[in-house]
């Protein structure tokens, strides 16, 4: 089965010589050759002593409790269902990290089964509910293992843990007597796949082609839909049949696109999500090498599907300007099926199916509203609530309500933003521009209690979809791959100079700031330096600072994907070079805090110290926090409660003169 794709890095969970502009708008470089000062991941790549000197200090104690109140803000984690209905298993941070609980009917007092302080999530509820799946990573360097526990609790059985290797898992087979899971144990860059015997805990190599494989589904022990991934959107599809070992392609060998597949319910029947036939994604059947629509043509991405284990029903999620609609088909005619009456929301999609297609958990959420789940039995055609969210202390009918605007780029180019503001301000509310990550992602109209925070705090903050995120077709997607990305950047800048045109009070501008997390770190360095004086204060978080340091040092299994959307070292270094904040380091002007988790795998934590340590020499105030328990972005409570608390004081000074 096909699974929801994993979202890009939140960043607002986690806060946190000068050159004429050319006659084209865009800012003359100031040379570099764009060396690093580092190399390596993670403790490897600094001394103790930087790791010490740059912790996190405390908070004020009155700002860490309002943020600690918000935290308690919590919504009903989605549950995997049983076939019988009478059980989920699920992950909340209720301890202030994730961990995995079972609940015995609705509304029930639920069960701890995992604890401690590594961040332990289900990943699979065997078919025969004897046993749930969980992953388990440590100090956030995403080279997680995965476990069995019995759904009563106890121990965990370890599958495979092993230090410095990524093991992920594919799937639980139909009669739950076996797992796969895919493991970057031989090559640096190539995942193998592997059978687990659950009686005998012995493992066998069932796949070990050099590549980033990933089993999409199975018929099954008979076949498999393989994807290769040659890109960050680049895929070919093969099917495998395990018995005779052999590969048969099936869509994408010699293209550049991208695919999602999963089985149909007819035998030969592939279903596939792409966007080869147009400008946005759209679901087809694949029968006899042709691909027949399933879902209607509109200008929206039909971004991701799942078909139940029973093969039954085909589930949607279409992405509406970054509102989550779902939509289900019969997947035996392909026709629409319609959906109960579901409770007023924003965004809808679908969390999770049982593996008997009855039960199906759908998720619902907006920006006032906390997310919860409703649990549909297709087979009663009955609605259950399982579990509340929790809002104690807090209304969230009082959050600032997101509302879907636009600014124009330089060339005439309408770009997406979510806005949320405060009720009043005394003057111009400043600002705080927001970046997404990815760059693929998409800046969405969620509930976010951190978000809530930055408002209540004084500030308008704003979420761009500049070129290159996800959601408005194929076009947009990719009009900064590689070195495209020289002529869309401008949008950072763009962004800066509307609402200083625009949202004036008086006759006086507001001040802004600017802030994101991982990609949108990187544009959040572009912004202070390529387009200096744009924005007055920022912090960033996790971001690449040196696009030929990065692809150098990020972890071998990222450096093959991120090629295809940065661009090659050798062929594109020019342009990763212009690209690079501290190619123009020399230009910057305004306050910058820096974040970083030492052990991040992706955007490795020399990325933050060079960009730091070059502002520091330049007199500019800055400042750097290292969470040395943490990866990609912060996931433990108390450094959650940091970074945001320790972003937002860093804008009242520097915004407001707190």
């Amino acid at each position: 089965m096909t699974r929801w794709p994993a979202g890009p890095l939140s960043l607002v969970l986690v806060l946190a010589a000068t050159a004429a502009l050319a006659d084209s708008g865009k800012p003359a470089p100031v040379r570099s050759d764009a060396k690093s000062g580092y190399s390596g991941l993670g403790a490897d790549s600094l001394s103790p002593q930087d790791i010490a000197r740059y912790a996190p200090a405390p908070l004020d104690p009155r700002a860490s409790r309002r943020i600690q109140a918000m935290l308690d803000v919590r919504g009903s984690s989605a549950g995997r269902t049983t076939s019988r209905g009478d059980r989920q298993v699920f992950t909340t941070r209720l301890t202030g990290v994730d961990q995995v609980w079972r609940q015995d009917g609705p509304m029930k007092f639920p069960v701890q089964l995992t604890g401690g302080e590594d961040r332990t999530q289900v990943v699979a509820l065997a078919p025969d509910d004897s046993f749930v799946v969980v992953s388990r990573d440590i100090g956030g360097e995403e080279n997680a293992g995965i476990y069995l526990v019995s759904p009563e609790g106890g121990p965990l059985r370890m599958v495979q843990h092993t230090p410095k290797v990524q093991t992920q898992l594919q799937y639980v087979s139909d009669d739950s007597k076996s797992l796969y899971f895919r493991a970057i144990d031989k090559e640096p860059a190539s995942y193998g796949l592997y059978r687990y015997d659950v009686a005998s805990g012995k493992r066998e190599t069932i796949f070990d082609d050099n590549g980033l494989w990933v089993i999409a589904d199975h018929r099954g022990d008979a076949s498999w839909l393989l994807v290769k991934e040659l890109g960050s959107t680049h895929q070919e599809i093969y099917e495998y049949d395990l018995k005779a070992r052999k590969l048969t392609p099936v869509i994408g060998q010699g293209e550049v696109e991208e695919y999602e597949v999963a089985y149909g319910a007819r035998p030969g029947q592939v279903l596939v999500i792409t966007s080869k036939l147009g400008d946005f994604k759209r679901l087809y059947a694949l029968e006899a090498g042709k691909l027949t629509p399933i879902t209607p043509e509109i200008k929206h991405d039909v971004e991701a599907f799942t078909i139940d284990p029973a093969r039954a029903r085909i589930y949607c999620r279409v992405n509406e300007d970054g509102y989550f609609k779902l939509a289900v088909f019969d997947a035996r005619t392909l026709k629409p099926i319609a959906l109960p009456r579901l409770p007023a929301a924003e965004n809808v999609s679908l969390a999770s199916v049982s593996h008997n297609g009855r039960f199906a958990e759908i998720a619902l959420d907006g920006s006032t509203q906390v997310p919860q789940t409703v649990n549909y039995d297709w087979q009663a055609g009955k609605l259950t609530t399982w579990r509340v969210p929790y809002a104690p202390e807090i209304d969230p009918r009082s959050f600032a309500r997101a509302q879907l605007e636009y600014y124009p780029a330089r060339d005439g180019t309408k770009i997406p933003m979510v806005v949320r503001r405060p009720a009043h301000c005394d003057g111009p509310c400043p600002v705080i521009v927001d970046f997404h990550g990815g760059p693929e992602g998409q800046a969405r109209p969620v509930f976010s209690t951190a978000a809530q925070l930055f408002v209540e705090a004084g500030f308008t903050i704003v979420y761009p979809n500049v070129r290159g995120s996800s959601g408005y077709g194929k076009a947009w997607f990719h009009a900064d791959d590689g070195a495209k990305r020289l002529n869309v950047i401008t949008d950072i800048e763009d962004a800066a100079k509307f609402i200083r045109a625009s949202w004036g009070k008086d006759g006086k501008a507001p001040r802004i700031g600017v802030t994101g997390g991982s990609y949108g770190g990187y544009s959040v360095l572009m912004a202070m330096t390529y387009f200096a004086g744009a924005y007055d204060a920022a912090v960033e978080q996790v971001g690449i600072s040196n696009l030929i340091s990065f692809l150098t040092n990020t972890s071998p299994y990222r450096r093959a994907l991120r090629i295809s959307e940065y661009g090659d070292p050798v062929k594109d270094r020019e342009a990763l070079i212009q690209l690079s904040p501290v190619t123009h380091i020399a230009k910057i002007k305004a306050p910058l805090l820096v974040i970083g988790g030492l052990n991040d795998p992706r955007v490795p934590i020399g990325e933050s110290v060079q960009i730091y340590k070059q502002v520091e020499q330049r007199k500019i105030p800055a400042g750097l926090i290292i969470f040395p328990d943490e990866g990609h972005g912060a996931s433990k409570r108390g450094n959650i409660v940091l970074a945001i608390g320790h972003s937002i004081a860093f804008f009242e000074k520097h915004l407001l003169g707190k």
